[in-house]
């Protein structure tokens, strides 16, 4: 099986009990496709050790009209199958918010769907830095929730790590980096980006970011690797704070 490996060593191991970032709640997304496809990938979670998943679906203004609605009933349809299938892990919902010309008015309504109330996860182009970026972090503190930039080791815009990386923190800003990036799923940019980040102690969570089975899979290797450890005895983990 796909996470056997896991399970004999997970003990030496101790993987975080907390995901924060996924995209499970079906055909919502560019995640999971259907209930069918988010029961596997629940199941896989559970398997590598997580006893809580807080699952973020994108909300875009232009590829994913997402609202607290609708994502509020795509997580009850799936919290049924999950008890039809017998899976016990906790899952709770808030969203991943990619800041393009219509988050202000998002961030000013009240259906803003932010982690534990408190975390509001966010991402930008890849590519190119929004040119307001720093208002908009500044318009999130205002709204009175913590800014959390989602993958920061993606982002190709940022070329002179220690200076822009460390101006975020400057800002108030909490780095959530996916725990695939260290097995160079993402590339080698991004793999030299989230280990420069951990070498720093700048990661505040860690996310799987998990939308198909690949990516499990990969993910039940990174859990187990020297990296892994690299990273949670560098920095501050706060993952399982929201257990």
């Amino acid at each position: 099986m796909i996470f056997s490996f896991f399970k004999k060593k997970q003990s030496l191991y101790e993987p975080l009990k907390v995901d924060i970032h996924s995209h499970i709640i079906p055909a919502i997304d560019d995640g999971a496709k259907s209930l069918d496809e988010s029961i596997v990938l629940l199941k896989a979670l559970q398997d590598i050790g997580y006893k809580k998943i807080i699952t973020t679906p994108h909300i875009m203004s232009d590829a994913y009209k997402n609202s607290a609605s609708n994502i509020s009933e795509g997580l009850e349809k799936l919290k049924v199958k999950m008890k039809e299938e017998n899976i016990s892990i906790d899952i709770d919902v808030a969203a991943e918010y990619y800041l393009d010309d219509g988050f202000y008015d998002k961030i000013k309504s009240s259906d803003i769907m932010s982690i534990e109330g408190k975390y509001l996860l966010f991402e930008t182009s890849y590519i190119s830095k929004p040119m307001l970026l720093e208002d908009m972090i500044f318009a999130i503190s205002t709204a009175g929730y913590i800014p959390l930039m989602a993958h920061p080791e993606r982002y190709r815009y940022i070329k002179d790590f220690d200076k822009e990386y460390k101006r975020f923190k400057e800002l108030g800003v909490l780095f959530q980096v996916n725990l695939n990036s260290f097995g160079g799923y993402y590339g080698s940019d991004a793999k030299d980006k989230a280990n420069f980040l951990s070498k720093e102690g700048m990661i505040d969570f860690l996310g799987s970011d998990i939308h198909h089975i690949k990516q499990a899979k990969m993910l039940s290797k990174v859990v187990l690797s020297k990296e892994y450890q690299k990273v949670l005895s560098s920095n501050t983990i706060l993952n399982d704070t929201l257990l």
